[in-house]
Parts: C-alpha cells; structure tokens; sequence
C-alpha cells in the first residue's frame, strides 16, 4: 500500500514538472497530474528505456520528458476543441 502512495506521488511531482515545462495546465488539478506523471513515465520509458535516477520505480528523466510529451499533446487536442466551440 506503501509503494502505491509513493508511486502516485512520484507521478504528481512528474506531472508538474512536465506542467511546468510546457508551461499550459493539464485539465483535472492534481489528478490530471498523477494521470499525466504515470502514463508520462510510461510513454518515456517507452521512448528512451530506463536510464538516470530511479524513484517509485520510475526512472525519473524518461519520465519527465514522456510527461512533457504529454502535457503537450493533451493541451493542443483540448485548446483546439476549445477553440472549435467557440466558433
């Protein structure tokens, strides 16, 4: 039970981080956070394999960037539809 609080905090500070970077907000708050670490960490392992520091069993550099991919992808799909409705 330990290790899935961990991981879901870990996935929080990854999601900020990627946030930040990219500088636009993920949709949901702080779950839309853990969403965007998670999947973040998947996508980047994924992409880049499992090199740097590991924390919660996430290696912690592929995962920021998968994050930063991420938030990016999901901020263009969701500003576009925005824009959309508005038309």
């Amino acid at each position: 039970m330990l290790h899935l609080i961990w991981v879901l905090i870990v996935g929080a500070v990854i999601g900020a981080i990627g946030q930040l970077i990219v500088g636009r907000d993920m949709p949901g708050g702080w779950i839309g956070n853990i969403v965007a670490g998670l999947l973040g960490a998947w996508i980047g392992t994924k992409l880049l394999g499992t090199w740097g520091p590991v924390v919660g069993g996430m290696a912690i550099l592929p995962a920021i960037i998968g994050a930063v991919i991420l938030v990016f992808i999901v901020s263009l799909v969701i500003g576009t539809m925005g824009k959309r409705r508005r038309t």
